[in-house]
């Protein structure tokens, strides 16, 4: 039995933490960078290698991972000073789990292989937290057949399920779509949870209540109990991320001609939320929007 390739992640945070985890858990040799280093430190414990610049990254490793906050991070950590474009080579794969803006992604995968020939796969995942614990995220990959084939032994130990949507910018797509979804999804979730309480139903009835039904959904059952409650930490995820997400569609839905109306206003109610002190917070905060006095 051949050894299991090198790989390498950037971003360690909430999502990027038990990736790793998993990674090290199948018996991958991994090594690891994040901007702020002291976030290594319990994947160093567990036998990662630590490295000081994205270039390093790239020593050895047969991936590269990526899971950052937004398109700027993205291209100064393959672009900047001490870039992984510095020590990529051909034959190498960049696989990038951020949610970017797809025309971004089409431009520096472009530049990542003019550069370097390291190939670019986009491979936005949906599931959260939770999901990225127990492996059983969605990934939607963008990119070359034979390159996502080539990750998908690796990637298939982060995710339930790994569906190739068409080139290079396609997963960025397919993960826009997604979050519209969501973010709308759990912003009438905020609604009705205040609408019940203002007449006077137990809003913490409302997920089991409508479980299995037409209504049921994911965010369903994990917002609608946070709400009810005021259950607002530990944090899973963040009020920016979605904003950032819907900003991402409006923008996508100008550049194709599509109407988007539903996820612009989204955007715009987002915004509203986030400018009142919660873009660090968890979405289920969105119910203070609806309740009197609270927001």
């Amino acid at each position: 039995m051949s050894a299991l390739p090198t790989l390498a992640f950037a971003g360690i945070g909430l999502m990027g933490l038990p990736m790793c985890r998993r990674l090290l858990a199948a018996g991958y040799p991994l090594r690891v960078w994040n901007r702020t280093p002291e976030k290594c430190a319990p994947l160093v414990e567990a036998g990662a290698v630590q490295v000081a610049t994205p270039a390093e990254l790239c020593d050895g490793a047969a991936l590269v991972l990526l899971c950052l906050a937004d398109t700027a991070v993205v291209r100064e950590v393959v672009f900047g000073a001490g870039g992984i474009v510095e020590g990529a080579q051909a034959g190498q794969l960049l696989v990038d789990h951020s949610s970017l803006e797809p025309a971004a992604t089409r431009e520096m995968a472009a530049a990542l292989e003019q550069r370097s020939g390291m190939r670019w796969v986009d491979a936005p995942v949906s599931g959260g937290v939770a999901g990225a614990e127990a492996g059983s995220l969605a990934i939607m990959a963008g990119g070359r057949e034979d390159d996502i084939e080539r990750a998908r032994p690796v990637l298939l130990n982060l995710g339930q399920r790994l569906t190739r949507m068409g080139p290079v910018g396609a997963g960025q797509v397919t993960k826009v779509c997604n979050q519209m979804i969501v973010a709308c999804n759990a912003l009438v979730i905020a609604e009705v949870v205040a609408l019940a309480e203002k007449s006077g139903v137990d809003a913490s009835l409302l997920a089991p209540a409508l479980a299995g039904g037409f209504a049921d959904s994911k965010p369903l059952q994990i917002l609608a109990p946070q709400m009810a409650e005021s259950a607002f930490e530990p944090i899973k995820w963040h009020v920016r991320t979605l904003l950032k997400d819907l900003d991402t569609a409006v923008k996508l839905s100008r550049e194709e001609g599509s109407a988007t109306p539903l996820s612009a206003l989204a955007a715009q109610l987002m915004r509203l939320h986030g400018s009142q002190g919660y873009l660090e917070k968890d979405p289920a905060t969105l119910v203070q929007l609806y309740r009197e006095g609270e927001a």
